[in-house]
């Protein structure tokens, strides 16, 4: 069994990389490929032909297109993805400083999204075809036919300027200083430094944004949750359960939901994805300076270099988070690793 883990670990770590160098591959060769001059669209209009000129010979331009990805691609591996048109910085050092932001914004959306949906969906099941099966289903269509910015939007006109109950912009208040930098995200460096006024209000400025963000994944969880949770409920060892007097809170945490969890958490892996990609207009509603903001301004602006780090490390977040998606499954149901091994 361990040998059969450790074999897995391998393929799915050798498959990342081929995706990841496939995804590289396309990035430059659309860079490549696009109308104009690359070296022309990563300095700028404003830029004097010497420098876009020196551009060309350092990207090797007048050379073989291999050539130029072989020297391209050594740069990515050193991070050096060229400066931003935006921000006249490396776009490193962007990513850097903005990827924290939206990281906890998607975190803390990816357990919202996780815990209210699972838990929803459970609940659905237990009481089929109740008023909580009913209510459930009204929260799960509300969450997939409701937009995040329409979210984001009713929620600050109603919880910001009707009720003023939370904050509407920022990730904390101005009259608050943003402790020292450790992990960038605010509420737990401010933890970690004992500053409990900080992280509370930081809390308070992640509710409704976290909602907004997170609301369409409650839907959809609650609803295959649901789904998975009612199927196995009929199924033979839980009726077997059932029938030795087994109590039903037992059935339910140590029988039932391991099972039932391995196809709501397989989607809990392109979710958290989505939660970065997906992050840019609750970040413009609610001023966030956060990754996806500064992507959609890379995107708007034209910024060639700032496009590619972004697309690369949104690859890299969805590989990673697939691959340890992929663990916690087979750790649920290991017989999805036989079905596979069969299959092969």
């Amino acid at each position: 069994m361990r040998n059969k883990r450790v074999k897995l670990i391998i393929e799915r770590f050798f498959y990342s990389l081929l995706v990841l160098l496939g995804l590289s591959i396309l990035i430059f060769v659309m860079s490549r490929i696009m109308p104009g001059d690359s070296a022309r669209m990563a300095l700028g209009e404003s830029a004097p032909e010497e420098a876009v000129e020196n551009l060309r010979i350092t990207m090797h331009y007048y050379e073989p297109l291999y050539i130029q990805y072989f020297y391209w691609f050594k740069n990515i591996l050193h991070g050096d993805f060229g400066n931003s048109l935006v921000t006249n910085r490396p776009v490193l050092e962007d990513i850097v400083r903005n990827l924290p932001a939206t990281f906890e914004l998607a975190t803390f959306a990816f357990l919202f999204m996780s815990i209210a949906g699972i838990t929803v969906g459970v609940l659905s099941a237990r009481y089929k075809n109740t008023w909580v099966d009913n209510l459930g289903r009204i929260i799960s269509y509300f969450g997939v036919v409701t937009p995040s910015f329409v979210v984001a939007i009713m929620g600050m006109l109603v919880f910001c300027y009707l009720l003023n109950v939370l904050p509407a912009m920022g990730r904390l208040s101005p009259e608050l200083i943003v402790p020292p930098r450790i992990t960038g995200f605010i509420t737990i460096d401010a933890l970690i430094q004992s500053n409990f006024k900080v992280f509370f209000d930081a809390v308070k400025h992640l509710i409704l944004p976290t909602v907004s963000l997170g609301l369409l994944g409650v839907g959809t969880q609650a609803r295959i949750t649901r789904g998975s949770v009612y199927k196995n409920m009929k199924k033979d060892f839980i009726t077997a359960a059932v029938s030795y007097g087994i109590p039903e809170r037992v059935i339910l945490f140590r029988d039932l939901l391991r099972p039932s969890l391995a196809g709501p958490i397989s989607l809990i892996g392109l979710q958290f994805g989505s939660l970065m990609a997906n992050a840019f207009l609750v970040e413009l509603i609610f001023n966030w300076p956060g990754f996806a903001r500064y992507g959609m301004n890379a995107i708007l602006q034209n910024d060639l270099n700032a496009i590619s780090g972004i697309v690369l490390t949104m690859g890299v977040i969805f590989v990673l988070s697939n691959i340890i998606v992929d663990f916690i499954v087979n750790f649920l149901d290991p017989r999805i690793h036989l079905i596979k091994e069969r299959n092969e």
